[in-house]
C-alpha cells in the first residue's frame, strides 16, 4: 500500500511492481535518477522542484495484503525478490554530504542495523537489539501494556519477537516527535523497516489463528499510526510505502554493519575514507571545464591572427606617434 502527498500521485489501477524496481520507484518519488526508466504506470510525474522530505518503507513479511482505508492506493507485488534501499541511501549520502539527512534501515528479527547522518543523533535511545527490545518491552508504557493482546501471549517466543517489532515502531514514531526541527532542513530523510515477526505468527500458529488475527490487527494499526505520526512530523510532506509479501522468493545475501560497532559510518572495502572516483556533478564539471578550454583556445587563435594581419601604421597609435615624431625631426 502506499500512502502519498500532495507532490506525489499514484494513479488509481492494478498494475503489479516487481520487487526489484521497488528501490527505484522509492528513488523517483523523492526525486532521484535511476538508471533505467520504469516501465510502471503507477507513479504520476510530478514537479520536480517539490519533491517529499522524507520516504518510509516497512517491508511485512508473513501475508500478502493488510486492511487498510480506501483512500489508500495499492499494487499487487510480483516477483517478490528480495530488496534493499542501499542505493538511494546511497545517493542521499552523495548528494547531501554536507547537509544533515537521516538515514535509518532497519531489520529487528535479523538485528540488521544501518544509520547515517543525523539519524546516530535523533535515534541514539533507540532499542535495536532483540535484547534491548526485550527490556525496553518490561518498561512502563510498553506495548504490552497499552495494547490489547487478546490472545497473544509474553510468554510465547514467536509473539514477543513480533510484539518487539510492534515496539520499536511506536519508539520510531516517538523520537521522531523529538526531533521535529530536524524535518525543516532541506535534505530529505530515508527510513526502511523489515519487519518479519508476523511471518514467525504464521508459522507457530497459522492463518486460521486467532494469534494470527489479533496480530494482524495490531500490526495494522501500528503502521496506520506510524504513517500518520511520520506525516504529522513532515506537515504531510512525506511517502509512506508498506510492502506486504508472505515469503521472498530467494534469500537475501547483503553486506550489512553489526549493530555492535561504532555508530559512525563504517566501510569495510574504503578503510582509507577516500573519496569517490566521481559524483553525480562529474558531467556538470567536465562541460563546464570542456567549454571553457574550447573558448579560451579560440580566443587565443581569434586575437593572434588580427596582431599578425596588423598594419602597425594605421592600427597602433604608438607606431603613428613614433612615425609623426620621424617626420618632424
Amino acid at each position: 500500500g502506499f500512502i502519498f502527498h500532495q507532490y506525489v500521485t499514484f494513479r488509481d489501477g492494478q498494475w503489479p511492481i516487481s520487487g526489484e524496481k521497488i528501490p527505484d520507484l522509492v528513488a523517483l518519488t523523492m526525486g532521484f535518477s535511476i538508471h533505467e526508466d520504469l516501465d510502471w504506470p503507477g507513479l504520476a510525474a510530478g514537479s520536480l522542484f517539490q519533491r517529499p522530505r522524507a520516504n518510509a518503507l516497512i517491508v511485512v513479511r508473513g501475508l500478502d495484503s493488510l486492511d487498510f482505508p480506501k483512500n489508500i492506493s495499492s499494487y499487487p507485488l510480483e516477483n517478490p525478490v528480495p530488496f534493499t534501499l542501499d542505493s538511494v541511501a546511497n545517493t542521499v549520502h552523495t548528494l547531501f554530504a554536507d547537509s544533515t539527512p537521516v538515514v535509518l534501515q532497519l531489520a529487528p528479527s535479523e538485528e540488521r542495523l544501518y544509520m547515517m547522518g543525523m539519524a546516530n543523533t535523533v535515534f541514539e535511545d533507540l532499542p535495536v537489539t532483540l535484547q534491548q527490545i526485550r527490556g525496553r518491552l518490561s518498561q512502563d508504557g510498553s506495548v504490552l501494556t497499552s495494547l490489547p493482546l487478546v490472545s497473544l501471549s509474553r510468554n510465547n517466543e514467536a509473539d514477543l519477537l513480533f510484539l518487539s517489532e510492534v515496539q520499536v515502531l511506536y519508539d520510531i514514531s516517538a523520537l521522531l516527535q523529538k526531533h521535529k526541527h530536524l524535518a525543516k532542513d532541506p535534505a530529505p530523510d530515508l527510513y526502511s523497516l523489515e519487519l518479519a515477526g508476523l511471518e514467525e505468527i504464521v508459522r507457530r500458529y497459522g492463518t486460521d489463528s486467532p494469534q494470527f488475527t489479533d496480530a494482524t490487527r495490531i500490526l495494522t494499526s501500528a503502521l496506520q499510526k506510524f504513517a500518520d505520526d511520520v506525516a504529522n512530523v513532515y506537515s504531510n510532506n512525506a511517502v509512506v510505502e508498506v510492502v506486504t509479501v508472505k515469503t521472498f522468493e530467494a534469500p537475501l545475501t547483503r553486506k550489512s554493519r553489526s549493530i555492535l560497532e561504532s555508530k559512525q559510518i563504517s566501510n569495510t572495502g574504503n578503510p582509507y575514507n577516500l573519496a569517490y572516483k566521481y559524483d553525480y556533478d562529474y558531467a556538470v564539471v567536465f562541460n563546464i571545464v570542456l567549454w571553457l578550454m574550447i573558448v579560451l583556445a579560440l580566443s587565443v587563435i581569434v586575437v593572434s591572427y588580427n596582431l599578425w594581419n596588423m598594419d602597425p601604421g594605421y592600427d597602433s597609435i604608438i607606431y603613428r606617434m613614433t612615425n609623426q615624431k620621424i617626420r618632424m625631426d
